[in-house]
């Protein structure tokens, strides 16, 4: 059977923590040589047959029609897996994510490494139909607006689903790595004032000796992942909001408009009004 979708399938070349950014895809199931780890949350649906992943120690076998949540920061790698249909693979950028502002306790699980299946399978049949429009909607000038506000709602339905007890969220959750801490503190500070010296105080490191594990394992500095947050969060509310240039700058957390059209410019190739203008639902 032909698909009018391109297939994808593990590049074992990869880097680890090289990011996806906001896709939505369809991808043939194979074996992978090795985990995959990625600072987005991960959504996987699976029309039909199942697939094994191994997360860290646990090995977990996801159901076909299912909708499936992890943090891809997790160590996760296909061990085995039945039938050979493609199936569906979202992935949603960590800090647009934390900006939902889901249950405390469901995103706790989250950065504990938990799992999520969805148990209620009448949900299959418009879980399948929306995440096919999702494939179509993210080729469309106004399809990220579309994407992430049936996102939002989808995974909000089953945050509120599986607890109804909430509990105050931790700073750092047990369990995590230095580095896994260290990005779950950025994703939630970038907007603030924040330095090397903060960071490494917020995760009881040397700023120095953080800097140094975060770039061996991300290839950037802490200062130019920060960097980058700030700009990803930029380009969303370029796209999705009327807020001025000034505004947004402000709001991810630059405090000179020079330093954020330089910084802008420097990840994006275009000034923050040229990127307006070619990508924002406002000018459809």
């Amino acid at each position: 059977m032909s698909y009018p979708e391109k297939l994808n399938t593990f590049n074992q070349n990869r880097e680890n923590f090289t990011p996806y950014g906001l896709t939505c895809e369809l991808w043939t199931p194979s074996l992978m040589p090795k985990p995959d780890r990625h600072n987005e949350i991960e959504l996987n649906y699976f029309p039909s047959g199942n697939i094994t992943y191994l997360f860290q120690d646990r090995k977990v076998i996801v159901p076909s029609k299912r909708l499936v949540l992890f943090w891809g920061l997790t160590p996760h790698q296909i061990i085995g897996y039945e039938g050979d249909k493609p199936y569906y693979v979202c992935t949603i950028p960590l800090t647009q994510f934390l900006l939902w502002k889901f249950p405390p306790s469901f995103i706790d699980e989250i950065f504990k490494g938990k799992v999520f299946i969805e148990t209620r399978s009448h949900f299959s049949i418009h879980d399948e139909f929306m995440i096919k429009n999702w494939l179509s909607d993210i080729k469309e000038s106004n399809g990220v607006e579309l994407i992430s506000l049936e996102m939002h709602a989808r995974l909000l339905r089953m945050s509120n689903n599986v607890s109804s007890h909430e509990k105050k969220s931790s700073s750092f959750i047990p369990g995590l790595s230095l580095i896994e801490r260290i990005v779950v503190y950025i994703s939630q500070n970038y907007s603030q004032p924040l330095n090397v010296s903060e960071i490494g105080k917020a995760v009881g490191l040397h700023p120095d000796y953080a800097n140094s594990i975060f770039k061996k394992a991300f290839g950037c500095t802490l200062y130019e992942y920060v960097i980058q947050e700030r700009i990803a969060h930029a380009q969303r509310k370029l796209v999705l909001s009327d807020l001025s240039i000034t505004e947004i700058a402000f709001d991810c957390g630059f405090n000179s408009i020079s330093r954020f059209n330089a910084a802008f410019l420097k990840l994006t190739a275009y000034r923050p009004v040229e990127y307006r203008k070619r990508y924002s639902k406002l000018n459809i």
